[in-house]
């Protein structure tokens, strides 16, 4: 599955050993948000784990990270869990003002999120 926003905005959904990973790119913000929450809300695993990889990702706005919070959120009430992957500067930065990088497991690249166990 892949959707977008214009040429702005992708998120694209795979699974990958036992995760769902929804990988996106591009800018993230007010005007791009829909593909994220359509997406969060029809890929996440019911008790399952989803990796977001944030490696293309260009640009996040608060917007952007309420939608992250919101289906963390929605993931855990189901027994599952949300984990970011990639996070880089500008991206990390905005994480790290807010605090939301000791919100969210953080992995730095996809093979590091595979290689460690669901739970923290």
């Amino acid at each position: 599955m892949a959707t977008s926003n214009g040429e702005r905005f992708t998120v694209e959904a795979r699974s990958l050993q036992g995760a769902t990973v929804l990988a996106m790119a591009g800018e993230l913000d007010h005007d791009t948000a829909e593909p994220l929450r359509q997406a969060l809300d029809t890929t996440w695993p019911d008790g399952g784990r989803l990796l977001v990889d944030l490696t293309r990702l260009d640009f996040c706005d608060s917007t952007g990270l309420n939608v992250l919070l919101r289906g963390r959120l929605a993931i855990q009430e189901s027994g599952g869990t949300l984990e970011l992957v990639g996070l880089h500067p500008p991206v990390a930065r905005m994480f790290h003002i807010t605090g939301a990088d000791r919100i969210f497991r953080v992995h730095t690249d996809l093979e590091a999120a595979l290689a460690t166990s669901q739970r923290p």
